[in-house]
C-alpha cells in the first residue's frame, strides 16, 4: 500500500509538470523574441515584422531530439486580426528537416515569419512540411530589409536562428509543423486546433497575455 501511495505521487507530479511545461515555455518565447528585437541592428528587419501575416516562436529547440522520437521542439504561433494586433497563441511542434548551417550548440531558438495569405492558411492546417521553391527561405538581419535578396522577399515563409548568442537566417526546407492539441488543451482547457484559436477570437490566456504584449509592442496592428 505504501508503494502504491508513492506511485501515486509520484505520477501526479509528472502529471502537474507536464501541464506547466507548456505555460514556462510561453515564457521562454517572450525571453527569446525580447532578448532578438532589443538589438535592432542583430534583429529581424521591422519592415517584415509589419508586413508578416503570422510568427512562430520555438525557444530551445534541440538537435539532440532527434535520437528522441525525430522532435526538434516546441512553441507557439500567432497571427494578426485586422485591426486588432496579434491572436491567442497556439501550440506547435517543429519535427524533422534540415536547418541549413547550424551556428553551433545543441540547442538553438527557432523564430519564423509568415508573410503572406497563402503561408498563413497552411500554417493553421493541422499539419504541413516546408519545401518546395520559393516557399521557405532564410530571413535577413538587420533594421531593414529592403537592401536584401530578392529571393528572401519572394519567399512564403522567412526564418532565423539563434545559437550561442549569434541571430542568423537559416533555412527549414524539409522540417514538419504540426499543431499541438495537448499544449492548447492545458492552455485553453480543450484541444482547441489552431486554426480555431486564431480565426474566431478566442480570448487570450492570462499566461500568453505577456507574449502578446511584446508582439504588439514591436509591430503596429496590420488592417
Amino acid at each position: 500500500m505504501h508503494i502504491l501511495f508513492l506511485l501515486f505521487l509520484t505520477a501526479a507530479a509528472l502529471s502537474g509538470k507536464d501541464k506547466k511545461e507548456p505555460l514556462q515555455r510561453l515564457d521562454e518565447a517572450v525571453a527569446v523574441f525580447q532578448e532578438i528585437m532589443s538589438t535592432p541592428d542583430r534583429s529581424i528587419p521591422q519592415d517584415l515584422l509589419d508586413k508578416a501575416h503570422c510568427i512562430v516562436i520555438v525557444p530551445g529547440l534541440k538537435k539532440g531530439a532527434f535520437i528522441i522520437g525525430a522532435k526538434y521542439g516546441k512553441g507557439f504561433l500567432s497571427c494578426r486580426n485586422a485591426g486588432k494586433g496579434w491572436s491567442a497563441p497556439g501550440a506547435v511542434r517543429v519535427e524533422g528537416g534540415s536547418f541549413g548551417l547550424q551556428i553551433g550548440g545543441s540547442e538553438s531558438d527557432v523564430i519564423m515569419l509568415v508573410m503572406n495569405e497563402r503561408g498563413a492558411n497552411k500554417l493553421l492546417s493541422s499539419k504541413f512540411t516546408l519545401g518546395g521553391e520559393g516557399e521557405v527561405a532564410a530571413g535577413p538581419v538587420g533594421r531593414e530589409a529592403s537592401a536584401q535578396t530578392d529571393a528572401a522577399m519572394r519567399a512564403e515563409i522567412l526564418s532565423w536562428s539563434r545559437a550561442r548568442g549569434v541571430f542568423a537566417g537559416i533555412s527549414l526546407q524539409g522540417a514538419t509543423l504540426r499543431q499541438d492539441l495537448d499544449d492548447n488543451a492545458v492552455m485553453y482547457g480543450k484541444k482547441l486546433p489552431n486554426k480555431e484559436i486564431v480565426q474566431s477570437g478566442v480570448a487570450i490566456p492570462k499566461a500568453a497575455a505577456p507574449l502578446i504584449s511584446l508582439l504588439n509592442k514591436y509591430s503596429s496592428a496590420k488592417n
